[in-house]
């Protein structure tokens, strides 16, 4: 296998680990500034330039991407995925977990538990947003802070309504986050590889310092995860696109909460904590999967006239529910079902003999406008039509 790392840090340890770590299975393995691409959209073919020259030829790449230049590195992995190089973590996956508003939206949208969190902008909305995530104390997050940087633990409602007023002045956008008092100072990072946890560390503050951060002076030691926690931490991971992330979350008293998946974790702490090779499984799990490039499912299924993606829902009282998914017809009426939603579970393509449940979830491909008539229509409200006022009406 030839793999580029893409990194601007190409003596860091993460960078340095992964690199050996592919040179000592055989493989060859290139450190490349990311910075260094130039995009070229002129031919008819996706093309990349490295260094103002053509780009040789890659079995896939490893994005090591940061945050002050994602709007760039993710456009050359997008790049490189228009050209069919694998990528364990999608451009669209790392834009995902970089911008901590959107990742809570996406995770929660799928019942990932979290800290309660909200986004408001009116200095107006501030007391009621802290109130609804269960008052103070809070956590205050800068949107764009890394390495704990911008994260800010408020102890009274005006001391967070006076920092959050600070913060907004300066154009910063913030997080509003629920204090989860039990895990003060301590939290689990769990490292996914493709659909499986290789390696869990719990990071503790130092001190007083509540957050774990080891950037912030924190400790880390290993720790064997119970299964709720790798499932969490596997699913979370997915949702967001990602194939190799770390995932941390809170140790609550109701099971894990996820506070942030990270698409470039590094490795030092957790190998130094767990004495894994976390390095090796990552690249074992690439030269596995570079026969099988990341694609855009829903634009490469969405080229054909007439034909997309769908998600049918099997509502508790549709008709659909209690019957065997083969006798829906939806064969007979040109729509495969990719996947199977239930809960938690997802079953890749499911069988006709399974048996509908309430809130089950079909991803289907197919004829639009044959899904278009499965698909209940949603309730609507009466529309009001106020009376014009009496100077208003034509005599």
């Amino acid at each position: 296998m030839k793999l580029a790392i893409l990194s601007r840090a190409p003596q860091a340890y993460s960078t340095q680990r992964l690199r050996a770590a592919a040179e000592q299975r055989g493989h060859r393995a290139l450190v490349l500034n990311t910075l260094r691409f130039a995009i070229d959209l002129s031919d008819e073919v996706p093309d990349l330039r490295y260094r103002g020259k053509q780009l040789s030829d890659y079995d896939a790449i490893l994005p090591r991407i940061g945050s002050s230049i994602t709007y760039f590195g993710t456009a050359v992995v997008r790049q490189f995925e228009q050209m069919d190089v694998y990528t364990p973590n999608t451009a669209n996956g790392i834009s995902n977990a970089r911008d901590k508003l959107r990742a809570i939206q996406i995770l929660s949208r799928h019942n990932i538990d979290m800290p309660a969190t909200a986004f408001v902008r009116n200095r107006a909305d501030v007391r009621p947003a802290i109130e609804s995530v269960g008052g103070a104390p809070v956590v205050i997050k800068l949107l764009e802070g890394t390495q704990g940087i911008g994260v800010i633990l408020a102890p009274q409602v005006k001391v967070a309504e006076a920092i959050i007023e600070t913060l907004h002045s300066t154009r910063q956008n913030v997080l509003i986050q629920k204090f989860i008092a039990e895990s003060r100072g301590r939290d689990v990072r769990a490292l996914v590889v493709g659909d499986r946890v290789v390696a869990a560390m719990r990071r503790i503050a130092s001190g007083d310092e509540f957050r774990s951060n080891v950037h912030r002076g924190g400790s880390v030691e290993p720790v064997d995860l119970d299964p709720a926690y790798e499932q969490v931490a596997v699913r979370a991971a997915q949702i967001m696109g990602l194939r190799v992330a770390g995932v941390d979350m809170l140790e609550g008293d109701d099971g894990p909460l996820v506070m942030e998946v990270n698409s470039s974790p590094g490795l030092q702490g957790i190998e130094q904590a767990t004495g894994l090779d976390v390095a090796g499984a990552i690249v074992d799990y690439i030269a596995n999967q570079v026969a099988f490039p990341e694609i855009d499912v829903r634009q490469r299924l969405s080229v054909s006239t007439g034909y997309g993606v769908a998600e049918l829902v099997m509502h508790a009282g549709a008709e659909q529910v209690g019957k065997q998914l083969g006798d829906l017809g939806l064969w007979d009426r040109d729509i495969t079902v990719l996947t199977l939603h239930r809960g938690v579970q997802v079953i890749p393509n499911p069988r006709k003999h399974v048996v509908l449940e309430p809130e089950d979830r079909l991803l289907c491909f197919g004829k639009l406008e044959e899904m278009r008539s499965m698909i209940p229509e949603r309730p609507r409200r009466r529309a009001r039509v106020r009376k014009l006022p009496e100077e208003a009406r034509i005599p």
